[in-house]
């Protein structure tokens, strides 16, 4: 086993799953124009448009699923616990994508690095270590997380 990898640290981070319901869809208002983060626009006018988010954040609805963050190890990710991820089943996974495995039955959330022959679950906070996948672990990959839903003012 590399010097840094655990395996006995599968169990950091847990998920809640949710389905996802298409349904009818709810339209909320949205600024297409976008929100000024400097000095607004005197020429803006207060027009808003609708937006559906089952559209917009999901492509795959059959093969797409929510689940809420458990554990602190994406946080350098700027994913945090009591976070929502979009989970898209449908996708190929690429280097650097967010993706949700199954390890020996424990899911996670993480970077996965291929080493050689070797696959590494990366965590993006340092108090973890990369986890070694084995030939011998039951190794599932679920999905990559296409998007993050977070507050930014816990309460």
């Amino acid at each position: 086993m590399d010097k840094g990898v655990e395996k006995s640290q599968r169990s950091e981070q847990t998920l809640r799953f949710y389905e996802v319901e298409m349904g009818e869809g709810l339209t909320l208002p949205y600024a297409e124009e976008g929100i000024f983060a400097g000095f607004p626009s005197p020429a803006q006018d207060d027009r808003l448009e609708s937006i559906d988010l089952n559209r917009e954040l999901i492509r795959h609805p059959a093969t797409t699923f929510l689940a809420r963050i458990v554990g602190d190890s994406m946080e350098g990710a700027n994913i945090y616990e009591g976070d929502i991820v979009v989970v898209d089943r449908a996708l190929e996974v690429h280097d650097d994508d967010v993706v949700v495995c199954c390890v020996n039955g424990e899911f996670n959330i993480k970077f996965v690095e291929q080493r050689g022959d070797v696959a590494y679950l990366v965590s993006a906070n340092s108090a973890y270590p990369p986890m070694r996948v084995d030939p011998e672990d039951d190794f599932i990959l679920w999905g990559v997380v296409t998007y993050v839903i977070h507050r930014p003012r816990r309460i």
